[in-house]
């Protein structure tokens, strides 16, 4: 699994995305990570296909969404996705959110496709350890990835050692806060490395051991976003960016959320 990725939330289906995707590919990305609820599946698998890189060179990675949750409506929902994206599989699978009461039955779902060849890899989204203890104590196999929300101020610490305790990897959406990159730490590092605030926090989630997968449309941004190989961060300023954390959301609590 590659360390970056394009994410294509909000991405619309056609032109939008299927330029976004054909500029992450050409800029080096080998990850791409939709969804069901993206509604741009189609345009995904068709920039994929026809960007000239082989198919398994590309890891691609899409949800089930909250409303086909449950097994056999998962493995129907599986289908729909696999047939819009048009790929004889899917590198990665994620259960989207922890529904109550359905969450177990369609990880029996993302079972049955990893085990028949259709899925290289399951995993969830939005998982607090609790639904990850509930989980794994009676699954045949372990999630492999959780995707959760992730950044300079939600470092979400407890999980992060408990997925690497369990060999899950974390992956993090939302990685640069909706934008908020106006932190007076980032503005200095970034002066210091001669990068920007959003390269910054990027290259600290690489450091960390995190999977990241920043969304964009924007051709600039995209390449900006992947110039981030060509340097280190110090342990002292890995630790001043951690500092920053406020336990803040810019999305749901997987505790509480009503869709």
């Amino acid at each position: 699994m590659p360390w970056l990725g394009l994410g294509v939330y909000k991405a619309s289906e056609g032109e939008e995305v299927e330029r976004a995707v054909r500029t992450a590919i050409a800029a080096g990305y080998r990850s791409i990570d939709t969804a069901t609820l993206y509604e741009n599946e189609t345009g995904v698998g068709k920039a994929v296909r026809e960007s000239g890189v082989p198919r398994e060179e590309i890891f691609v990675t899409t949800k089930v969404w909250n409303t086909d949750q449950g097994y056999e409506s998962t493995l129907r929902a599986f289908e729909v996705s696999r047939k819009k994206l048009g790929f004889d599989y899917i590198d990665l699978y994620l259960v989207h959110w922890p529904v109550k009461g359905k969450y177990k039955e369609t990880w029996k779902a993302l079972e049955k496709l990893y085990q028949e060849g259709f899925v290289r890899a399951i995993g969830v989204s939005n998982f607090h350890v609790h639904h990850l203890e509930d989980l794994i104590a009676d699954c045949q196999v372990k999630p492999m990835v959780n995707q959760v929300e992730y950044h300079p101020l939600l470092t979400q610490q407890e999980l992060r050692q408990y997925c690497r305790s369990q060999e899950i990897q974390l992956e993090a959406w939302r990685p640069l806060m909706k934008g908020s990159l106006d932190h007076p730490i980032l503005k200095e590092l970034g002066e210091k490395y001669q990068k920007t605030p959003a390269q910054i926090v990027l290259r600290w989630d690489l450091q960390n051991e995190v999977v990241t997968i920043p969304k964009s449309v924007n051709e600039h941004r995209i390449k900006e976003n992947a110039n981030i190989f060509d340097f280190e961060l110090s342990a002292e300023d890995m630790e001043k960016i951690s500092g920053m954390n406020q336990n803040k959301r810019f999305g749901a609590d997987p505790d509480n959320f009503d869709f």
